[in-house]
């Protein structure tokens, strides 16, 4: 088969068989002695015993067909090609149309067997490698394209996740609208003319290199979220909360400084403070395994265990004084059980007053917005409203954008439709709905 190599499924690409001229399908016959020109056969002209000049019909022979397995079982060589032509001309991703065209496999299928064999072989990874580091460093001082590492979903067009993306339309790999978006629109009107003058012209050099100095930033710009996986935001934010809240705000801070350093290098850094606090930790707690007079880990486990009993008595001990101290004085009391129920639900009891409703029944305390990720970008009406609904600043800003944007495609929202849209506590999200109609932000239907 390897002179056949660059031949195709359609047999009008092959050449003809030399007996009745008849197009080739497979299998057919090759004559293993007669050459340069490959002299080919029919299955029919070769049982007759065809003979033609030096051919005889006793010479060596091969059976040309690509109904074999190559890469895996279930695979045959004509259905290899028939994907890679389908690939080539669907296009990387298009799984959909791929299938179709080859017709044999399904599209889970055909992605599955092209990404095991020609994308994460590791047969292939060396040239792969070789051959992008010769393309990097030839096309270095070039465009940049932009091609990001994984395949990002492909949302519909205005929904919530297509928000997130930034308008990425994943088919061209390319933004609804770029940086400097309008840049162009300075050049439009320019028209280099001989009868210009030498102050003209320079003048229009000088906006022609203006625009290239955009258009690096704007490269500049595409280089960054492509080398540092941005375009999924919500991947990225999961990726995030993987370390330790301290590794977390040491990661916010540094976010800033990601754009003069590579992917692989701010991983790096951000990798070994997570390792730094992890190994702090552990010094920590030797340090107290010695302290206490501990020399094996057998009894490590056993003074935690005993350590956690002992907190667990003097918890019980410190909530059972609380009760005697504010036992005789009601109101006090109610402050006692508001802070017990703040410390319950995981945040700083910084309520010290308690309201009753009418019915007699006591309200949840306010919740504590310190320290919530958020925070800072609410007013201080909406912290009030976080605080009463006890509602993290994350999840009502979020909330918040969905009903601006369903406000602002509807023109006009109702409670039943903001119900329908917030999947939480029908009271939350009336008193959300309420809030933001008696701000302005959105208008009743």
């Amino acid at each position: 088969m390897d002179c056949l190599a660059s031949f195709t499924n359609d047999p009008f690409d092959k050449p003809p068989c030399r007996g009745c001229s008849s197009y080739l399908t497979e299998p057919y016959i090759k004559c293993a002695e007669c050459g340069p020109a490959p002299f080919l056969l029919c299955l029919q002209c070769f049982t007759r015993g065809f003979e033609y000049k030096k051919h005889q019909s006793d010479h060596k022979y091969e059976i040309m067909t690509s109904d074999f397995p190559v890469l895996e079982p279930g695979w045959t060589a004509q259905e290899e090609m028939a994907l890679l032509e389908a690939v080539m001309d669907c296009g990387f991703g298009n799984w959909q149309d791929v299938a179709y065209q080859m017709r044999t496999k399904t599209k889970e299928e055909c992605e599955s067997h092209y990404m095991k064999n020609f994308i994460n072989n590791p047969l292939f990874s060396s040239t792969l490698l070789s051959l992008r580091k010769t393309k990097d460093s030839r096309f270095a001082d070039g465009a940049i394209p932009f091609k990001p590492s994984d395949d990002p979903p492909r949302p519909t067009f205005d929904s919530v996740l297509s928000r997130d993306m930034a308008g990425y339309m994943p088919a061209r790999a390319d933004f609804m609208e770029e940086f400097d978006n309008y840049a162009e629109w300075d050049l439009k009107d320019i028209d280099f003319v001989d009868d210009d003058s030498d102050i003209l012209h320079a003048l229009k050099l000088a906006v022609v290199d203006i625009y290239h100095s955009r258009l690096k930033e704007r490269q500049r710009r595409k280089k960054i979220i492509r080398d540092h996986g941005l375009i999924n935001l919500r991947k990225f934010q999961m990726l995030e909360r993987c370390y330790p809240k301290e590794v977390q705000e040491l990661y916010d801070v540094m976010r800033r400084f990601a754009r003069v350093v590579g992917p692989t290098e701010h991983d790096k850094f951000i990798e070994s403070h997570a390792l730094e606090f992890e190994l702090r930790r552990e010094i920590r707690r030797l340090q107290e395994y010695r302290k206490a007079g501990i020399k094996s880990f057998c009894s490590a486990k056993v003074y935690e265990r005993v350590k956690r009993m002992r907190e667990d008595e003097r918890r019980k001990r410190t909530m059972l004084n609380d009760v005697l101290q504010y036992i005789q004085d009601g109101r006090a009391c109610q402050q006692w059980l508001s802070k017990q129920a703040a410390i319950d639900a995981g945040v700083t009891p910084a309520v010290t007053t308690i309201t009753v409703s009418a019915t007699g029944r006591r309200s949840a305390p306010p919740l504590n917005l310190t320290g919530l990720p958020g925070t800072e970008k609410l007013d201080e009406r909406e912290k009030e409203l976080c605080q009463v609904v006890r509602l993290v600043p994350g999840a009502y800003l979020e909330y918040k954008q969905a009903l601006l944007n369903e406000c602002r495609r509807q023109g006009g929202l109702r409670l039943a439709q903001a119900r329908a849209l917030i999947k939480i506590d029908v009271n939350k999200t009336r008193k959300i709905y309420d809030f933001l109609i008696k701000e302005g932000y959105i208008t009743k239907a």
